[in-house]
């Protein structure tokens, strides 16, 4: 039986909300096609207009990681977590035209806002999108794309890229090094922007 403390922390960071039809799906950075691939296939089923892979290369690093899984498939000469993302949504299926790219971002925060730029350029009316991202990523994705676009209404659909998920994230040191990260995070970029949030 868990203790409520894992209990309350797994509601929180791990959010998964009903599937539903959305103007937009958003994927914040990232390195595993598992994202880019379930965006696809919602994509081919008819559950939104655009996809918006997002992020350059992470803050953290100075250049492009490499793919994490499945690179004998995607194998192309990547810099970005973009270029790798919109290369795995045209090979699942998804038109270019449906493919609206953010490539300056190094990190979850400026995902969003950068994101909302080239939104606004493009002048697409999004009122309803979903984030498909990490599982252990899913509240601070949800609390930072609200931040950049509070007049849209949000679902995060999460997807198990490293096995870290709400059942099992305390069992392991890499789980609750990972989850209680994202907790940290979450706290310390709430702050930056609740102000202007409030506005």
């Amino acid at each position: 039986m868990q203790s409520r403390i894992i209990t309350d922390i797994s509601k929180y960071i791990f959010v998964d909300d009903e599937l539903q039809k959305v103007d937009a799906i958003f994927l914040p950075g990232g390195s595993h096609p598992e994202q880019p691939e379930y965006a696809a296939l919602l994509y081919r089923e008819g559950y939104a207009k655009w996809i918006i892979p997002s992020s350059g290369v992470s803050v953290k690093r100075d250049k492009w990681p490499g793919v994490r899984s499945k690179a004998e498939i995607y194998d192309g000469d990547y810099h970005s977590d973009c270029e790798f993302f919109t290369d795995v949504l045209l090979k699942n299926g998804v038109p270019a035209s449906a493919v609206i790219g953010e490539n300056k971002s190094g990190h979850t925060r400026d995902n969003a806002f950068l994101s909302r730029v080239v939104i606004d350029e493009k002048g697409l009316e999004v009122k309803t999108a979903m984030i498909v991202c990490k599982a252990f990523h899913a509240r601070r994705c949800l609390m930072l794309y609200q931040m950049a676009f509070p007049d849209v209404s949000f679902i995060v659909r999460p997807v198990h890229c490293y096995n870290i998920t709400k059942d099992n994230w305390y069992t392991t040191e890499e789980g609750i090094d990972r989850v209680l990260g994202e907790l940290t995070r979450c706290g310390n970029q709430f702050v930056v922007d609740i102000k202007n949030y409030l506005k």
